[in-house]
């Protein structure tokens, strides 16, 4: 009881991120301890110098971070700035959820300290929302809870990247969490504003249909864009050549399709129908 009562505790608000690195383990197994251990060390000596750039404070470390800090905009602002830097000087793709709320900060004794104890720790349901809304998160996303996105909204500083956006992506109920929670993305792209689908511990309540801006549209969006309209285009060309190719009976001859016969019988049948009502139509 002498040792509890030399332990301080503070109560505060903070806005705490969770970033957790994407097939860490899977990294490890494929590139052996030491030199996954190197590559490691690069990032989170990238992260930690992001980190100190916006003034937070690194609280623990696994597959990923813990931190906290006073702002809200600092916050989001490291999350952008993670997400647009370290994936790409990497190669390790991160998902992040950030969450405004209140938390105790222990401060631990310097005898636990000594032997591997974290210096400042915090407890507290924040926590575990933050940890709930980081594992929702898609590959390269930037989630905010409701509380998160009232601290910062129509909040900028010379810091916010200029096209960054923020939208609601719909509402989830987390495991050990009453209440159903809003939740928010932000980012630069498209890629980063999708709606995530949920998963074991986070299921989806009522989700939100994105409007996407072409603005918002990076290269390689456009790219996905005009390879799925070319699918889709592929699909409706070969189409056609097909019933072109069956419509008569020299084409079928021509091009051996004579068991689709019925495909030019479809196609006089679908002819009388617009026919119909054409004059349907004329006749009203």
């Amino acid at each position: 009881m002498s040792d509890l009562r030399k332990v301080q505790m503070k109560e505060t608000r903070l806005a705490v991120v969770l970033i957790d690195i994407i097939g860490s383990t899977a990294f490890v197994q494929r590139h052996g301890a030491v030199k996954s251990a190197l590559h490691f060390q690069k990032h989170d000596r990238w992260t930690r110098n992001l980190c100190y750039r916006f003034h937070g404070r690194e609280i623990d470390r696994s597959d990923g971070f813990l931190m906290s800090f006073n702002s809200v905009m600092d916050a989001v602002n490291f999350g952008l700035h993670y997400q647009r830097t370290i994936p790409a000087k990497t190669h390790l793709k991160a998902r992040i959820g950030i969450h405004w709320g209140c938390l105790v900060e222990v401060s631990q004794s310097e005898v636990y300290v000594g032997v591997g104890a974290k210096k400042i720790e915090l407890e507290g349901l924040a926590k575990n929302i933050a940890a709930r809304t980081m594992s929702l998160c898609e590959e390269g996303q930037v989630l905010l809870t409701a509380e998160a996105m009232q601290m910062a909204r129509g909040r900028v500083n010379k810091d916010t990247p200029k096209a960054t956006r923020y939208v609601c992506v719909g509402e989830y109920k987390f495991k050990g969490v009453r209440q159903p929670q809003k939740i928010y993305a932000v980012g630069e792209t498209i890629h980063s504003l999708r709606s995530p689908k949920g998963n074991d511990k986070v299921k989806k309540v009522r989700s939100r249909k994105v409007k996407y801006r072409y603005r918002d549209m990076t290269r390689s969006d456009w790219l996905r864009w005009a390879f799925r309209k070319g699918i889709y285009l592929s699909i409706l060309v070969c189409l056609w050549i097909f019933y072109c190719l069956c419509s008569t009976s020299l084409l079928r001859d021509i091009s051996g399709l004579h068991e689709f016969e019925w495909v030019g019988d479809l196609g006089d049948y679908l002819q009388h129908i617009a026919d119909f009502f054409k004059r349907f139509k004329r006749v009203k």
